[in-house]
């Protein structure tokens, strides 16, 4: 994959059928403009040998359908039609590798009051995305610093729905962080613990244990994050989740980030303070070479993670798109 967006593909998947890129578009006074009323998920499929392959779909798209609930977002399909529906959008565009955003908006035309509204659109996109902090994250870590800017409160804001008003709050910390020099900032919560990152969880080794913050720390349970203590247990590695105090960063052996765009990034370094040695640790390296390794199927699927993308529904489905032709893409999926 490349390293920056590329830009449009062909097809966006809309309340079950594709439309051209170009026309999926929502007025301007729909109540997700105004007021962030969304929910979505991020997740990535990955190429194989066998084709592509995406990764914890089933999880990423029954935490779509929690985080409608928490919303109170009637949802019009449920976890298995979701699935087919990213599946097909991957197929329709002819991909191997993307980053895929299904995405749930209350829209409208006359609906600009802060009264939720429900009248829901419902979007499966794909794009080709490469690394999300930069080239040599995954390789050589990134700088962070302690962002200014706090997570939530418990009692404000759900922080375990993955809602778009959410990262308003995101966007502070990593604008701060950028125009500070560094890749990413670290926020704490509203008591002034560890919690993650603008848009990754946080895990930190100290002493051979792997430690990472618990959910009541304002943190998206993150599936990548799940993924990752799974992989520490089936190799022996203690996992700690726990309040970790903000001083515990700059003692850390080891720090990286978890999450669907950052994948496993090791942390180099905190507010200027070298984490170990400077260079992302044996932990990370190794954590990161299995979770890659098993979503782009080098190593063996023993969890179960993967879902293929048919080849032959790709060929066929990128055969008919642009020439007027309807085309099915799976179970009942069609391409017009």
């Amino acid at each position: 994959m490349s390293d920056t967006p590329s830009g449009p593909t062909d097809v966006i998947w809309r309340d079950g059928e594709f439309v051209p890129w170009q026309d999926a578009t929502i007025h301007v006074m729909s109540h997700v403009v105004h007021y962030g009323s969304c929910v979505f998920e991020g997740l990535r499929c990955y190429e194989t040998a066998a084709g592509g392959a995406i990764f914890r779909l089933r999880e990423h798209m029954r935490r779509l359908v929690d985080s409608a609930r928490i919303y109170r977002m009637p949802v019009a399909y449920d976890v298995d039609a979701m699935m087919e529906a990213c599946v097909g959008t991957v197929a329709a565009n002819g991909l191997t590798s993307c980053y895929l955003r299904p995405l749930l908006v209350r829209t409208g035309q006359d609906m600009a009051i802060v009264q939720p509204v429900n009248q829901i659109e419902t979007f499966v996109i794909a794009w080709r995305w490469g690394t999300y902090l930069g080239k040599s994250a995954l390789t050589d870590g990134v700088d962070v610093r302690v962002s200014s800017w706090r997570r939530p409160a418990p009692d404000t804001f759900p922080a375990m729905a993955k809602a778009g008003g959410n990262y308003l709050n995101s966007q502070l910390a990593k604008m701060e962080a950028r125009a500070d020099g560094y890749a990413e900032g670290i926020m704490l919560d509203s008591f002034g613990f560890v919690s993650e990152g603008s848009g990754e969880n946080l895990f930190l080794v100290r002493d051979g244990v792997l430690y990472t913050p618990t959910v009541h720390a304002g943190i998206l349970q993150g599936i990548t994050r799940d993924s990752v203590i799974r992989l520490a247990g089936d190799v022996g590695l203690e996992v700690r989740e726990q309040t970790i105090p903000r001083e515990m960063l700059y003692v850390a052996d080891e720090l990286f980030f978890t999450g669907t765009a950052a994948e496993l990034t090791p942390i180099r370094s905190v507010d200027r303070i070298p984490i170990g040695t400077g260079r992302p640790g044996p932990v990370a390296l190794s954590l990161q070479r299995e979770l890659l390794g098993i979503a782009t199927g080098r190593i063996p699927d023993r969890h179960g993670w993967l879902t293929a993308v048919p080849q032959a529904a790709a060929g066929r489905a990128r055969a008919g798109v642009g020439h007027g032709s309807a085309v099915t893409v799976g179970d009942g999926v069609v391409v017009n």
